[in-house]
């Protein structure tokens, strides 16, 4: 994937260019260090769900995802039913594939469970950040990350989502060199206070 500069005279990553909502979505979001709980929750789940799909899909249903799946908050989720999972099989704003349904309410209470060992989701995850970046397709990192993930009961989360997953939340930074965000991201995860 090569540097695409945009209509607009701005340099970015190729695969941010094809769609508005991608480009905001690169520009504002995709790399950003996060330390939120729910907002790591939401991407993994969301990245569970685009397995087999583009990620443009996911993007343009996020706001349903949000409104069905309770705004990702692990408690509520935790507890949802078998009348939920029907509901949410019938909820044509959302992907419905009822093994990615409910591995997100399985993920839920795995959550919670990692919440209460590791004081936090982001202090789980950001335990895997590479010490430097890689050339791999798939860091080391994401592959020890998924494989402690389903270790301990979560699904959907092998290791091109986890990878796909910590690109997006800037525990590495994959904005190609040249992208205006590139040295953005970096300066954002220089001052980043790691959970």
């Amino acid at each position: 994937m090569n540097v695409v500069i945009g209509a607009d005279g701005v340099p970015r990553c190729g695969w941010g260019t094809s769609d508005p909502l991608q480009v905001e979505y690169h520009d504002r979001e995709w790399g950003r260090p996060v330390a939120n709980d729910r907002r790591l929750f939401e991407k993994l789940c969301l990245e569970g769900f685009q397995s087999g799909l583009s990620w443009l899909t996911i993007l343009r249903k996020r706001d349903n995802f949000r409104a069905a799946f309770a705004d990702f908050d692990p408690a509520a989720v935790a507890e949802f039913s078998d009348a939920d999972v029907a509901r949410l099989l019938a909820d044509a704003g959302i992907v419905r594939n009822r093994a990615k349904i409910e591995a997100t309410i399985n993920n839920a209470g795995r959550c919670l469970e990692l919440e209460a060992e590791f004081g936090s989701l982001a202090a789980f995850v950001w335990r895997f950040e590479p010490a430097r970046p890689s050339t791999d397709k798939v860091a080391a990192e994401a592959v020890a990350l998924s494989k402690d993930l389903r270790r301990r009961g979560w699904a959907f989360v092998g290791p091109t989502t986890v990878h796909s997953f910590m690109e997006a939340m800037g525990l590495v930074n994959n904005h190609l060199e040249g992208c205006f965000a590139h040295a953005e991201v970096e300066r954002l995860r220089a001052s980043f206070k790691r959970p």
